[in-house]
């Protein structure tokens, strides 16, 4: 979750830089800036996964041992402890918070920016052609965030801890971003959308 929270993120930067600086994209997003930066949060990423892991071995399982999910999750782990879970609750909160939260923030300030730019364009269809480009990326963001958003939200921190929801979740969090991606990305390439309309229409028509 942190890896592809993180690279949307990266994106939306790839977008601001694009669309404000549309004369120094070249310069400033050049492969090595954007291999660091993509180094750098992956590591990230990772090191905080990693130290999130290790304060679990503080932890003791003296009851059952059943997770309730069917991918790596954190809070179905930690909850079956029978001594105190304390830090480990302020740590998840903590991480999603800043897993989460963090990129989130980075993109809506990014847009925020973007659309100062973009309505600052004199020509329509320059506005038009600027807010199409990021148009596949607004619906990923939206796809991989709500349910999450929905699950930290209630769970962390009103401490509900509903197992269905929240399987269902982040089972919708962790599959359609990927199976959306490849379909909407697609749909910019001019013939595919033309094919797509075409048999869209003749559908319609029978």
């Amino acid at each position: 979750m942190g890896l592809e929270s993180f690279a949307l993120a990266i994106l939306a930067y790839d977008r601001l830089i694009a669309i404000c600086f549309p004369l120094r994209q070249n310069s400033i997003n050049t492969l090595r800036s954007m291999s660091c930066i993509v180094g750098l949060t992956s590591y990230f990423a990772l090191g905080i996964n990693a130290f999130a892991i290790g304060i679990m071995t503080r932890l003791s399982f003296c009851s059952s041992l059943n997770v309730f999910s069917y991918f790596c999750d954190y809070l179905p782990v930690f909850i079956l402890a029978c001594n105190d879970n304390t830090l480990q609750w302020s740590v998840g909160s903590s991480l999603s918070v800043l897993i989460l939260g963090g990129p989130l923030t980075f993109i809506f300030l990014s847009y925020v920016s973007i659309l100062v730019t973009v309505f600052r364009m004199k020509s329509l269809d320059s506005r038009v052609k600027a807010l199409a480009t990021c148009v596949e990326h607004l619906i990923v963001v939206g796809v991989f965030y709500i349910p999450l958003l929905l699950i930290f939200t209630v769970e962390y921190f009103l401490k509900l801890l509903e197992q269905d929801p929240r399987v269902l979740s982040l089972s919708l969090a962790s599959c359609i971003p990927p199976c959306v991606n490849p379909i909407v990305y697609s749909l910019k390439t001019k013939e595919i959308k033309t094919r797509a309309l075409d048999t869209n229409h003749r559908i319609i028509l029978r």
